[in-house]
């Protein structure tokens, strides 16, 4: 009986083994789908563990790639003792250490510029579509504003959008009184039809019309209006069940129609309901031509996109030749920029005149800056008749011995908390004599070496010389600044021009009358428009329209002090702001508020005190690189050509053994150059011809 036992239980071994390996040997046969091992975690730590014994082990994982691992994620790595995701962090690209260059972005571990690399467009993963961004179908942006009053209305802009009835031919159909307000269709001499807003008692009592707005899109308004009697800012208004959103205002006259443009974008969506405000009640309202255009996020990007392609760039054409005039056929030619047109830049102050890492992540990046508070008046004569120049006398040295221009900031500041102590309580001939001083002390100081002033900063919102020395003080002022720097551009500086709808002391409008007054009060020179652009909240097509505004004046226009208000969405406005800007046909420049010093920035820093960029940093490092450092790879035609679309900026055009036959076959390929200046002149009918 034992010996069937054991039999039985060795012919179950035999069958067990034989199964076994039959498995082994099909198994073998199979193709591993994944890549094994090269070596194993030199030690296990569960979760548990590494969460436990360090609640940051993510920043202290001492060399253990599987800490990281375990919290971070399969693409995270062990660097420099912290956890680093290889796929994003561009200073860990691939590798540790392996850095990217500033005007790039890690991604999938690539360090790739996102304003040229076709798979990654704009943003890691999003590919180009077909031509850029460009919609053929979306609805061309209108640029146009119209200052004049007219005796009757323009035709509202994009036929009035998805306003019912915009022109009043139907009556009051689609339209409804707001408030206490009364309303009339009535008819001008030639025809024109128009609702009236009468018996108002309150601020807010008007017409009004009901929309559904989309939390997605984004809106421009325009309408036309006149008012019963005298002038009057009347502002357009959209209430929803959450809150109130100001699309823009204009100055209404009596006798003839003013065109309002703005636009808004909303928090939530839903019913929203338009309505006009004026502080007079006494005025009857009257309105016509009104329009609400919504565009989606794609559409407003086109048009920034078109209009890039359209005012920062131009078609080039080049021609390789030899030494005897023929065509190099078929040869390879690299043209990179060197400086870009576009003038960039960040505030400074005398912080970075004993900091190296501070000069270094500056000049690596800007090539125009303005003193964040070293020419002011209340910095350089701080006792009366004891003037100090030598902060501001450093920092000039600095940019001109590093081929940095100058924006100067500022002659005079209009708020009177930022006047010298000594200077609210002169008497009024004491204070003229006072100012005669200052500009020429300032400005023949520095005459030349700046490329524009600041004359009278903030004369908006405050009035300290105006109501010490009469209306004409800032037209006295521009006059004496441009007899002591004739070369140098001479701002106007201001604040919530562009911001916000809602201040009505700096509105496109209160800016246009200021030029005006200036004009009037003595002064015949030129002038030039600067939007400090202090953003806290951001309303992108109101933005736009300013601009729009603004811009009728035909002067040059300058964003001057940008920042964002710090939040969770910081880099993200940044983002949007400059885009927005750049892309605007009319804004020749855009500098950052942003000066640097240990305890913090005036509002929005760009990087950490060891110079690391912060999310706002990286968004101005992508935002240079997609206007500056281009580097194009071509092959000419048959005849020698290479035609492009170039930004506007320096280049060099470089060659390698151009002419096959000018060198000894077996010489070191030499490299020649040439230089290549792009300007919205350039044309491709224009051809560069190269001499290699």
């Amino acid at each position: 009986m034992i010996i069937k036992v054991f039999f039985m239980m060795a012919i179950t071994l035999a069958i067990t083994i034989t199964l076994t390996m039959i498995s082994m040997h099909g198994d073998s046969k199979e193709t591993r789908s994944e890549p094994l091992a090269v070596k194993p975690f030199p030690k296990r730590v569960n979760r548990f563990l590494a969460e436990t014994k360090n609640s940051r082990s993510a920043d202290h994982c001492n060399k253990d790639d599987e800490i990281c691992y375990i919290l971070e994620g399969k693409n995270s790595t062990c660097c420099n003792n912290k956890c680093m995701d290889l796929t994003q962090d561009k200073h860990n690209c691939g590798a540790c250490k392996n850095k990217c260059k500033f005007t790039s972005s890690c991604c999938g571990g690539e360090c790739v510029n996102l304003a040229y690399d076709k798979r990654n467009c704009g943003s890691c993963g999003h590919k180009c579509m077909p031509g850029g961004i460009v919609l053929t179908d979306a609805v061309p942006y209108d640029y146009n504003f119209n200052t004049k009053c007219l005796e009757n209305p323009d035709k509202p802009q994009y036929n009035g959008g998805i306003v019912v009835n915009p022109e009043l031919k139907d009556g009051l159909n689609g339209w409804a009184s707001y408030g206490n307000a009364k309303l009339q269709v009535r008819k001008s001499k030639i025809g024109n039809e128009f609702v009236v807003a009468n018996q108002r008692n309150r601020s807010f009592d008007s017409v009004s019309q009901e929309f559904i707005l989309n939390r997605e899109k984004l809106y421009t308004f325009s309408a036309w209006l006149q008012i019963s009697h005298g002038e009057a800012t009347v502002l357009a208004t959209f209430g929803t069940q959450r809150g109130f959103y100001d699309a823009g205002s204009t100055i209404a006259k009596s006798g003839c129609w003013s065109m309002l443009k703005g636009g808004l974008t909303v928090n939530e969506s839903g019913s929203a309901l338009l309505y006009f405000q004026s502080k007079n009640p006494s005025i009857d309202i009257w309105v016509d031509s009104v329009s609400l255009q919504p565009f989606t996020q794609e559409e407003w990007k086109s048009h920034q996109y078109q209009s890039i392609e359209k005012i920062r760039k131009s078609k080039v054409k080049l021609q390789a030749i030899n030494s005897e005039g023929k065509p190099l056929a078929n040869r390879t030619l690299t043209i990179a920029q060197k400086f870009a047109n576009f003038p960039f830049g960040c505030a400074i102050n005398k912080n970075i005149l004993a900091n190296s890492d501070y000069k270094n992540w500056f000049l690596s990046r800007f090539k125009y800056t303005a003193f964040e508070n070293e020419m002011k008046w209340y910095a350089n004569e701080r006792i009366q008749n004891q003037e100090d120049y030598s902060a501001a006398d450093a920092l000039l040295e600095f940019t001109k011995s590093n081929g940095v221009q100058v924006r100067g900031h500022n002659v005079f500041w209009d708020d009177p908390k930022y006047q010298p102590s000594w200077v609210p309580n002169l008497e009024t001939q004491k204070l003229s004599d006072a100012t005669t001083k200052r500009i020429n002390s300032v400005m023949g100081r520095y005459s030349g070496q700046v490329i524009s002033w600041d004359v009278v900063n903030e004369n908006l919102h405050f009035n300290f010389f105006e109501s010490k020395l009469g209306d004409t003080a800032s037209s006295s002022f521009y006059t004496t600044a441009r007899a002591l720097d004739s070369n140098a551009a001479l701002f106007l500086n201001d604040f919530d021009t562009i911001e916000s709808p809602g201040d009505g002391a700096s509105s496109p409008d209160k800016y246009l009358q200021k030029i005006k007054q200036i004009s009037d009060g003595g002064y015949d020179g030129p002038l030039s428009i600067g939007l400090e652009g202090h953003f806290r909240h951001l309303n992108i097509p109101y933005m736009r329209s300013a601009i729009d505004k603004v811009a009728s004046s035909g002067l040059s226009i300058w964003l001057t002090e940008v920042d964002v208000q710090p939040g969770p969405d910081e880099a993200a406005v940044l983002d949007q702001v400059l885009r927005e800007a750049h892309a605007h046909p009319s804004v020749n420049g855009i500098v950052l508020w942003s000066a640097w010093s240990p305890q913090g920035c005036f509002r929005m820093c760009l990087t950490d005190n060891s110079f690391r960029n912060l999310p706002t940093g990286d968004v101005v490092d992508r935002f240079i690189g997609e206007f500056s450092g281009a580097v194009v790879t071509a092959t000419t035609d048959v005849n020698g050509f290479y035609e492009t679309k170039l930004i506007h900026g320096d280049y060099e055009v470089i060659f390698k053994d151009a002419d096959p036959y000018k060198f000894e076959k077996y010489t070191k390929p030499q490299r020649i150059s040439h230089h290549l200046k792009v300007e919205a002149s350039s044309s491709a009918e224009d051809i560069f011809r190269f001499q290699f």
